[in-house]
């Protein structure tokens, strides 16, 4: 295994949408207050600099878009990356998502001002000004305000030492994210291991020794702190070297490797102070449920308002072409393996509930109508599930709810299976929009659970909208719609 192998296998399970870095504990009180407030603070500021220099009043419905629009940049934008140095093409791309998430922000305001009857015109010039020169502003200014820290902070202030025990994926891991982030101010000193170094994954660049010689290191360097990123298990060695550092000054940190027990958003939960390693928990806690079921509410509505003349026209194609009920209903599971009632448009000249048998549709299946092949082909049976999302059963993006008795199959086959319930069901997917939509074999189906399990592992909002926009690009050249 080369140099690099490890750290590149480890660095991607990061999730590639996430570009925003959290406030940490570490940071120091000036680099704390500038990632979770220089966004909303930086935005509110143009605003107001606009409306004074365009001799607009700061009130009514220009407060009320302060108000907005500050707390949509501290939600949607995340921590500024003032801590983060990186090659111009990560800065480009970084440019590219606040823009992004901008136009979602300002798209959200609008909407929410015309909801509130506020009249505001649109097309105002300090509002253009405004909304066009923020994103380069924020990116811009983030990127200066990293050098005076690094100036101000590095140049005048003593990094901590600090060492990691044990050498594996999250202790290199762990070097490379402190490498990245030089305001942390911790000065990696290098690694102690019990293992030959034959036995390593790779071989750090500073070997200082074993873990019996991690206190006498610490005291006699005065080493600030201490990662150990062992296995969690009761290790003799391990109980020896806790008792050890007692004697010393040092902050000792555990560092579990949360993602080596293949779970799903690893995290830390505190209950009345008792510590808690999520493993298996759903990715939807806080206010993310509520942005989540917002989202689905006003997409699907709004897709239902501006699709109703396809769903009328294919409502009444199926009835005028076929013998049966226009909607074609079965029992699928839900959130929390829940059984929920999946509303179709029938394509097929038999109807099955999917709770005891299913017989997978195949390519010119003799059960398929000539309509319901065309709307099959081109996704069109499933847009009564946007009532599904309606009322709460499905999302409109998530791991796509298979029948029942497909279910009880492949769930004793496939590990981990059952995981993907922890989330309602989609109309789309990660997993459909990577070419795993049909099939209904085993190395098809594993691979369609590992999608929807990196889906759950790395959800966000801006994912979901990335899955849409992608699933609109496929949909028409799809070769295993039938």
């Amino acid at each position: 295994m080369n140099d690099d192998s490890l750290v590149a296998a480890t660095a991607r399970r990061r999730p590639p949408h996430d570009l925003s870095q959290d406030v940490t504990s570490f940071d120091s009180g000036a680099v704390f207050l500038v990632k979770a407030l220089f966004y909303p603070v930086t935005t509110v500021a143009l605003f107001a600099l606009c409306l004074w220099v365009g001799g607009r009043p700061y009130s009514g419905a220009h407060f009320l878009i302060a108000v907005l629009t500050f707390a949509g940049t501290a939600e949607f934008l995340g921590d500024s990356r003032v801590d983060h140095d990186e090659p111009s093409r990560q800065e480009f791309r970084w440019l590219v998502d606040i823009v992004v998430r901008w136009v979602a922000i300002c798209a959200c305001v609008a909407l929410l001002l015309y909801l509130s009857g506020l009249r505001i015109a649109l097309t105002d010039s300090v509002l253009i000004v405004w909304f066009l020169f923020t994103p380069m502003v924020l990116w811009s200014g983030a990127i200066r305000v990293r050098q005076l820290l690094l100036y101000v902070g590095l140049k005048r202030k003593r990094p901590r030492t600090a060492v990691i025990v044990g050498v594996n994926e999250q202790g290199l891991l762990l070097s490379k994210m402190l490498e990245e982030q030089p305001l942390l101010g911790i000065k990696l000193l290098g690694f102690f291991e019990d293992r030959r170094v034959n036995r390593l994954p790779r071989r750090p660049m500073h070997l200082l020794g074993r873990m019996g010689d991690v206190a006498a290191f610490v005291s006699q360097y005065g080493v600030n702190v201490v990662y150990i990123t062992l296995p969690i298990s009761p290790r003799p060695g391990l109980s020896k070297l806790l008792r050890a550092l007692r004697d010393t000054v040092a902050s000792v940190y555990f560092v579990p490797d949360l993602h080596a027990l293949n779970n799903i958003q690893a995290r830390v939960d505190v209950v009345h102070g008792i510590p808690m390693f999520a493993v298996y928990a759903s990715p939807f806690f806080g206010v993310r449920p509520l942005a989540k079921r917002a989202s689905d509410i006003i997409l699907s509505g709004l897709a239902v308002i501006c699709l109703s003349p396809v769903l009328i026209a294919v409502a009444v194609g199926v009835k005028l072409t076929s013998d049966g009920p226009v909607i074609f209903r079965q029992r699928r599971y839900g959130l929390d393996g829940r059984q929920i009632m999946v509303y179709k448009f029938r394509s097929m000249t038999v109807i099955e509930d999917g709770a005891s048998s299913y017989t997978q549709v195949t390519r010119s299946d003799s059960r398929v109508t000539p309509l319901g092949a065309f709307i099959r082909r081109t996704s069109l049976d499933e847009l009564p599930q946007l009532l599904n999302v309606l009322e709460g059963t499905m999302s409109l993006v998530g791991p796509r709810p298979h029948a029942i008795a497909v279910n009880e199959h492949y769930r004793s086959l496939i590990p981990s299976y059952m995981l993907r319930h922890k989330v309602k069901p989609g109309i789309t997917g990660w997993a459909q929009v990577n070419g795993f939509r049909g099939g209904d074999d085993l190395r098809t189906m594993t691979k369609r659970i590992e999608f929807d399990l990196d889906y759950l592992k790395n959800w966000s909002i801006w994912f979901d909208l990335r899955i849409i926009l992608r699933t609109c690009s496929v949909i028409w050249s799809d070769r295993d719609a039938y």
